[in-house]
């Protein structure tokens, strides 16, 4: 297990009634009000808020690396999170599929941007031999 070298940031979120409840942090940004996958109810749940932070982070990663190697990162990159949850032995787990779009990038430039950033990102290095994450170049 890897440790920090130190804190960079710290996000605090206080959450009641686990899936069918709601979420906040404590600066207010966040307000979440939490539903169930697959049920009637109007708020989010963890798969998505997890899916929606592993593309964010993974754009940053993106960009961090094309930053230190000079290389442009299209203004218009996006990446397609999807987040599955089903059982595993012994309880559930969930497995990650992320999607990288690098407009108008050569694809052997992007995929080795790509497979850059996925060394660096926090969520990448968290999932890593935790659960199944694949990420494609789009």
């Amino acid at each position: 297990m890897a440790s920090l070298d130190k804190v960079l940031y710290t996000a605090r979120v206080h959450t009641t009634g686990g899936r069918d409840g709601n979420s906040r942090s404590d600066d207010g940004r966040l307000q979440a009000n939490l539903s169930s996958p697959g049920s009637s109810g109007s708020g989010t749940n963890p798969e998505q808020l997890f899916a929606a932070g592993y593309s964010a982070c993974f754009i940053g990663a993106l960009k961090a690396v094309g930053g230190m190697q000079k290389i442009a990162i299209p203004q218009d990159v996006a990446v397609d999170a999807e987040v599955d949850l089903g059982p595993i032995t012994g309880g559930y787990g969930i497995a990650a599929r992320l999607t990288v779009t690098l407009p108008g990038m050569e694809r052997t430039a992007a995929q080795a941007l790509v497979d850059a950033a996925h060394k660096v990102c926090p969520y990448s290095n968290a999932t890593r031999g935790n659960i199944d994450v694949t990420i494609t170049l789009g």
